[in-house]
């Protein structure tokens, strides 16, 4: 097999397993060696989602549903984010309570490098300078923002690398009482 074949046959693979694990965070159904997206779940080899860098769910249980603990500003509650090569971020939309602080870890997968910005909502459209934010990240690499929520918002998260915020790679923070 030529380099070229080799080449083309790695980037298909990349964008097939992207597609897949997307797939699967987004259903939240059980998938192969336990990925599972964000809401739990068993996958063949147990576990699921996102942390830390790792294939295993950062979240449990959130705001109004049995069992929750909210995030302080000692021990954050930490939702695995992914960022997608199809500029899109898994989850979109993410609950919090109002008050409390996560830790927002966000793993690339794909080729394509990605940003993750979190605050008000008018900042992260505008790309605020000091608005807090995780940047640079490439394939396969994780990075965490700590963002304590106060007052019902809005609150967002973008990617502003050029032409990412533009093609919809953006997401909405629900602040619950």
């Amino acid at each position: 097999m030529n380099g070229n074949r080799v080449g083309v046959l790695g980037a298909a693979l990349v964008l097939g397993g992207t597609l897949l694990i997307g797939l699967g965070a987004t259903l939240g159904g059980g998938g192969m060696m336990g990925w599972t997206g964000f809401t739990g779940g068993g996958g063949m080899m147990g576990g699921g989602g996102f942390s830390g860098g790792q294939p295993r769910v950062a979240t449990g249980p959130g705001p109004g549903e049995a069992g929750f603990v909210a995030g302080t500003t000692s021990t954050p509650r930490v939702i695995g984010v992914v960022a997608t090569a199809d500029l899109r971020f898994v989850p979109d939309t993410i609950r919090v309570q109002d008050g409390e602080t996560i830790r927002f870890e966000v793993t690339v997968m794909g080729p394509i490098p990605h940003e993750f910005m979190v605050g008000p909502a008018a900042d992260v459209a505008e790309d605020k300078e000091g608005t807090p934010e995780v940047a640079d990240l490439g394939m396969m690499e994780t990075g965490s923002v700590t963002y304590t929520f106060t007052g019902s918002g809005p609150f967002a998260f973008a990617c502003h690398v050029a032409g990412h915020y533009e093609a919809g790679m953006r997401g909405t923070i629900v602040v619950v009482d």
